[in-house]
């Protein structure tokens, strides 16, 4: 099993920035994703981000491509979500997520297993 540990979510202005953090813990391997997924009220759950365990591969959405960077702190183990440029369509409760994908590609959500317990980003 994986557990996961996100922090850093909050308030900021338009045009602001954060960084979100997410920790696995337990059994990780190289074929595994992390990606970041956010929900805000009435609307679905959306893939923005999301990086491959071994080899750093990464995948944006086009809606923070340009805003949203994965990062990692191989030391920790903590991957970061920084975000720039913050809009007000991006609030919401961002949660991630450690699993294989599906066929749907690693933004969209019905095979990640592993889930952290979310954070809230409110920009306005």
């Amino acid at each position: 099993d994986v557990q996961l540990v996100e922090s850093g979510g909050g308030s900021v202005q338009a045009g602001g920035s954060l960084r979100l953090s997410c920790t696995p813990s337990g059994s990780t391997d190289d074929a595994m994703w992390m990606a970041w997924f956010r929900q805000a009220p009435g609307k679905e759950r959306e893939g923005v981000a999301a990086e491959r365990f071994g080899r750093g591969v990464t995948h944006y959405a086009d809606s923070v491509k340009g805003r949203f960077t994965i990062s990692r702190d191989n030391v920790k183990q903590t991957r970061y979500l920084q975000m720039i440029n913050l809009k007000v369509e991006d609030t919401a409760t961002y949660y991630c997520a450690v699993g294989y994908p599906g066929i749907g590609g690693p933004l969209k959500d019905e095979r990640y297993k592993y889930w952290g317990q979310g954070t809230q980003v409110t920009v306005s």
